[in-house]
């Protein structure tokens, strides 16, 4: 065979070019923002391997690669960028706080912002991070259009009660459904001493990458039964491909009470008592009777004691904050660790809370099809507690005290000759711990079946255990059995399964689809014991086995099971016309045997305008999309056995039996919401991005406890009769005031407005009355519901109302009628305890190394019913001390005023009227934060990508006209919009530093 030469070396020299090419060189480069400032902790990655660096802090690198390789270069909060590697490149990236850009996260998915057609909410970390409060929930308050958040009351484990949209019933649940990480979580409130806790205590902020509400229907259509109070999807951190980087977080913070109402001091309480007793009573010996006893030996007619009880009830509280975080990986593993540890003491007395937090994120590429992790979580919170607000042994119940009476005496101990228990005698023997332990987890595979086409299959686990001691000492009020100990312990359990297929494909450039289907399977399981023992040896003994006797427990066990089938398909043409349709098949054990399935469906549009070719290159107009959808969602959250036929066990004289309890409905279904919403989209300049869209909600089928003749053998039957409607419009805006080299300034407003109002009720009614409350067809749902206070009759000084009757003037003017008969005047609606308007303005700015943000958030048209007025603010009509304004009464004919005169047992307007109805309005700067990051050139030689100083404050500063404790504070045990000796919520400041690897 003849070889040519000449070929011969054209071969060699092509083969020892492409060796050449292949060999291993250095690649140095530059990583900076697109205004050309250097990004120092920049990764850049060799793109499928574990080769990896990071820049300096002039955002320089170098690292060895093939010049056939391709570098993946990133940072949190910006685009990642690929490019090809060479000896010398510039990487430019992009801020990734585009709107328009981001990613939000939906039901067994994600979704581009500019592609969805839904109605969604969301903050990532760095709105939420470093916020100085207990709980996931107040860190969002104010930055979501159309969601209310307010905390019960100030205890650090308060109840949080979340309304998306409004509230969509009026008997079953209204809180939304909140999934993390695809689990959707047990928020069952496992209290037994009348006051709330909040089960997502037990999550920790710093382990949070993103929350997305779903508040349409077409977002919230997926999750079906349970999506007709919203979903609030919580995502956690994961890591990412590049260098490893550690970060960690300590900050301390001291909190006071927003605000404190003013009591009559001494001096005061004895001239208003000394005075109620001689109109009440015809002298003074009355009231002096109680001072004596009161003063417990003191001299209270040189006013010797001066109490002020409010002061013993509020502490200034402090916290502690210390959390951690490891983050990385490659092109297979990505990893994600943290930690986190709050101790906080509560504003008030003996309220505290210690929780540890820590979370394991981690995922493996096995194959290029196929890859498989696990989240998993741990927490521990322990409650220090204090008895729910309608309790005497509460501490907010002692500003009832005399101030003449000292807390405690002599020798140092509780006082005991006080108008109510005093709390220190219970503080002193008695105490009420709280342990939730919690765990979640979830292992799921990704198979890629095809480039398009991929199957996840999940496996997830809830296990919220909680267990609560009390212990009550031989000298605890009201103890007649040598002390007593009450011990309990509940598990709730859920674990899910759901294996879904995902197709995603674009054909001809222009076609997108994305189709999502599946099935799931949801089982929960809730075990519960509580003991108590009596008689007990001495106090030292705190635990069950320490009573002689073991007189009361109880225990039960329930379950209830899901089974669901999903679909969604998602399309697109050419960017600029969108649809979507989902629909979900839910079927559960607590609902009547004929109506145990219901079928979720959802459809929704867009048009892109912005992409036509009318407006696509407007300078002006740089982004418009209309939007619109329907669809119908279900409320599961009606009980368990609300639907079964119920004998419940009944003995008499050691023998046991069976009693008739609960009328069975076969055909008892979910409450199901319709949903409308109307939307558009706009952006100016790509600066201004502004979203707003119309609502309504229709929920009808309403859980109600219908009454039934006394010869059926039971007293009522739950059926699913009435209707409500919520409406009302959103409006966001976000604007990037200044986007300098130095100088940055963006700004979020958001509003809402909301009326819910009833539509039908059982029976053909109209009406159903509360204690405070009505809800009435055609007005606001659970409406005030009371008696029309008129003021006082300067003549005498008695309380006046309103009775219902008006006259007619001789010029034609028109008087209400007032009586002093508190029998004689009707009740009427007047007011909401919803409100009907909601606003937040956060602004964020950033000026070199310094960053400045701070949110506002307002709310209107609500009303609060004080309904410890009664006590508390009633010149004198029985010996609880009274509200300052109580100074004010009519003493003297003539006098004008809305304070009665005082009597003393006289009822002169002590019944529930309006007299303590007031407007909840208020605008609150909810939080502030400054930080300073120092330069690079003085953490550089430390080994620190960067350290930040920070002082961050909440509910720093409220406006309002509010006369009690808070515009936002509740009563903990019972009623709606409702306020009864509760407490305000914490103004905290802390100071802290955050410091990254």
């Amino acid at each position: 065979m003849r070889i040519n030469f000449k070929h011969f070396l054209s071969l060699l020299f092509a083969l020892f070019v492409q060796i050449a090419i292949a060999q291993e060189i250095t690649v140095s480069g530059v990583v900076t923002d697109q205004a050309g400032i250097p990004i120092p902790g920049a990764n850049v990655l060799v793109k499928g391997t574990k080769s990896s660096t990071q820049t300096d802090f002039s955002g320089n690198f170098a690292i060895k690669a093939s010049s056939n390789d391709v570098l993946v270069v990133s940072f949190v909060g910006m685009s990642t960028v690929e490019v090809k590697a060479s000896g010398r490149v510039a990487v430019k990236l992009k801020d990734a706080s585009n709107l328009l850009e981001n990613v939000v996260v939906v039901g067994y998915g994600t979704q581009s912002k500019k592609k969805s057609t839904d109605a969604i909410a969301r903050v990532t970390a760095k709105d939420i991070q470093q916020i100085p409060v207990s709980n996931v929930q107040n860190a969002l308050v104010g930055k979501l259009a159309g969601v209310q958040i307010t905390q019960t009351n100030g205890k650090v484990e308060g109840g949080v009660s979340v309304r998306v949209r409004g509230s969509a019933s009026i008997s079953a649940g209204k809180e939304p459904l909140y999934v993390l990480d695809g689990i959707p979580l047990i928020t069952t409130n496992e209290s037994n001493n009348g006051a709330p806790t909040n089960p997502l205590l037990t999550l920790s902020t710093n382990e949070i990458e993103s929350i997305d509400v779903l508040k349409d229907a077409s977002s919230a259509a997926i999750y079906g039964a349970r999506g007709a109070n919203g979903v609030v999807i919580i995502t956690t951190k994961k890591g990412k491909e590049g260098k490893g980087t550690f970060s960690i977080n300590l900050s301390q913070g001291v909190s006071e009470a927003t605000h404190k109402r003013k009591w009559l001091n001494a001096a005061q309480y004895v001239e208003l008592f000394t005075e109620a007793s001689i109109n009440g009573t015809g002298d003074a010996a009355e009231a002096e009777s109680y001072f004596d006893a009161y003063a417990a030996g003191t001299d209270w007619r040189n006013l010797e004691v001066d109490t002020d009880w409010q002061d013993l009830a509020f502490r200034n509280g402090f916290s502690t904050d210390a959390d951690f975080s490891v983050s990385g990986g490659d092109a297979k593993t990505k990893y994600f660790f943290s930690g986190a540890y709050n101790n906080t003491s509560g504003i008030i007395v003996n309220n505290d809370l210690e929780r540890v937090t820590a979370r394991t994120n981690i995922s493996h590429k096995l194959t290029d099809r196929f890859t498989a992790g696990m989240n998993l979580s741990f927490s521990r919170s322990q409650i220090n507690r204090v008895q729910d607000d309608n309790s005497f042994t509460t501490p907010l119940q002692m500003v009832a005290q005399s101030p003449l009476a000292p807390a405690r005496l002599a020798d140092g101990s509780p006082n005991q000759n006080t108008e109510y228990i005093n709390y220190f005698q219970a503080a002193d023997n008695s105490f009420y711990k709280t342990i939730v332990r919690r765990v979640i987890g979830k292992v799921y595979g990704e198979f890629k079946i095809l480039s398009f086409l991929k199957a996840n299959s999940d496996f997830s686990y809830d296990l919220m255990s909680q267990t609560e001691d009390a212990w009550y000492g031989k000298n605890y009020p009201g103890i007649g059995t040598d002390g007593e100990v009450f011990a309990s312990s509940v598990n709730n359990e859920t674990y899910i399964t759901s294996n879904y297929l995902t197709f995603d494909k674009t054909f001809a450039e222009k076609h997108d689809v994305n189709i999502v289907a599946g099935m799931e399977f949801n089982k929960f399981n809730r075990r519960y014991q509580d003991v108590t023992s009596i008689y007990f040896p001495n106090d030292t003994f705190t635990t069950i086995d320490g009573g002689a006797e073991v007189n009361a427990g109880s225990g039960n066990e329930t379950d209830y099971t899901f089974v669901s089938q999903f679909g969604r398909l998602s399309y697109s043409f050419a960017n600029k016309y969108l649809v979507k349709a989902s629909i979900r098949r839910d079927g559960s054990s607590r609902f009547g045997v004929n109506n145990r399935f219901g079928i979720f469906p959802a459809v929704s549009a867009g048009w892109v305008v912005s992409e036509e070719n009318f407006l696509k290159d407007n300078s002006i107009l740089s982004y418009l999309k209309l939007k619109g959808s329907w669809g119908k969602l279900g409320n599961a959250e009606l009980g368990n056995f609300a639907s079964r036929q119920f004998y419940g066990p009944n003995s008499y004289n050691l023998k046991s039996g069976l009693t008739f309890n609960q009328a069975g409905n076969p055909d008892l279904t979910w409450e199901k919401s319709s949903q409308i919403d109307f939307g558009a989209e706009v952006g100016f300049l790509n600066r201004i991005n502004l979203e707003a869209d119309y609502y309504k909600k229709t929920t009808d089928g309403l859980l109600f406890s219908v009454p039934l003749s006394l010869s059926s053998g039971a007293t009522s039957i739950n059926q699913n009769i009435g209707e409500i409607e919520s409406k009302g419009i959103e409006f966001v805006l976000n604007t990037k005031n200044i986007d300098t080299e130095n100088f940055k300034w963006s700004t979020n407003f958001n509003v809402t407005t909301n009326k819910t109002k009833v539509l039908s009720l059982p029976n053909g009614n109209k009406d159903i009355v509360g204690a405070f409350t009505i809800n009435r067809v055609g007005d606001n749902v659970s409406s005030f519901y009371l008696k029309e206070y008129a003021g006082v009759d300067p003549a005498n000084g008695d309380a006046l109302y309103y009775d219902g009757t008006l006259t007619v003037n001789t010029d034609g003017t028109v008087e209400r009628n007032t009586t002093n008969d508190y029998a004689a005047a009707p009740r009427v609606i007047a007011g909401n305890p919803f409100p009907t308007l909601m606003a937040g303005l956060t602004n964020t700015i950033n000026y070199k190394g310094l960053d400045f943000s701070f949110t506002f958030q307002g709310e209107w048209g609500a009303s609060i019913y004080n309904s410890a007025g009664i006590f508390q603010s009633v010149s004198g009509d029985y010996l609880d001390n009274q509200t300052v304004d109580q100074l004010n009464r009519w003493r003297n004919p003539g006098d004008i005023t809305n304070v009665p005169q005082a009597r003393l047992y006289g009822s002169n307007g002590t019944g529930h009227s309006t007299r303590f109805l007031d407007k909840a309005d208020f605008v609150r700067l909810r939080n502030l934060t400054i930080g300073f990051t120092l330069p690079s050139s003085v953490v550089k030689d430390l080994g620190m990508s960067s350290v930040r100083f920070y002082g961050t404050g909440v509910n720093l500063l409220t406006f309002t006209n509010y006369s009690g404790y808070d515009p936002e504070a509740r009563r903990d045990d019972s009623g709606i919009g409702e306020e009864f000796y509760s407490a305000p919520p914490a103004r905290t400041i802390a100071l802290g530093v955050n410091i990254n690897f």
